[in-house]
């Protein structure tokens, strides 16, 4: 379980201070629930995010431990490296907002006629309970040839998601190599 600490101060010589010292901030929220801020080390952080299997993960801060989700996360511009990060608590049977990643599976025949897969959507929002979320929409791109798209529309329908993209947008295309 990634443990971190929090944060008394959270003045900019304070930040500045802990990502000095190898430290992720973060911010922990939820409807109905205080505020935490707090520091994770970054490469326990990584470690964690890498060997998660499901959307919805556990972290101690302090004596509590919560049931997280990542919301959003900010990176350094030059060095690409993360230094913020926002956790929102995945409460039960609280229908909130979720960004759900895409994978795809196969190899698509638009591949061998010149053609590029591209996935245009790498996550993809939903409307749902946490116990409801899956892991991820796992997309078969084999019958895919130059040209031709999955739309929202086309995702697998899941039980207790709702889907709040435009149903008209591609997640993954085949699209014509220059």
């Amino acid at each position: 379980m990634l443990e971190g600490k929090i944060r008394e101060s959270i003045s900019k010589a304070s930040t500045k201070a802990l990502r000095n010292d190898g430290y992720l901030i973060a911010n922990i929220y939820a409807k109905g629930v205080e505020n935490v801020h707090c520091a994770f080390k970054i490469n326990d952080f990584i470690r964690t995010i890498k060997n998660k299997t499901t959307l919805v993960f556990p972290v101690k801060v302090g004596a509590k431990t919560y049931d997280v989700v990542i919301q959003e996360y900010q990176k350094d511009p030059v060095y690409d490296t993360i230094i913020h990060i926002d956790l929102m608590v995945a409460q039960k049977g609280v229908v909130a907002k979720y960004k759900i990643p895409v994978k795809t599976t196969g190899t698509a025949i638009g591949l061998k006629n010149k053609g590029i897969l591209f996935l245009s959507k790498k996550r993809v929002s939903v409307k749902a309970a946490p116990e409801h979320l899956p892991s991820y929409y796992e997309l078969d791109v084999s019958k895919l040839d130059v040209g031709d798209s999955i739309l929202v529309r086309d995702l697998p329908q899941i039980e207790g998601i709702k889907v709040i993209e435009n149903p008209s947008v591609a997640v993954v295309s085949v699209i014509k190599a220059k």
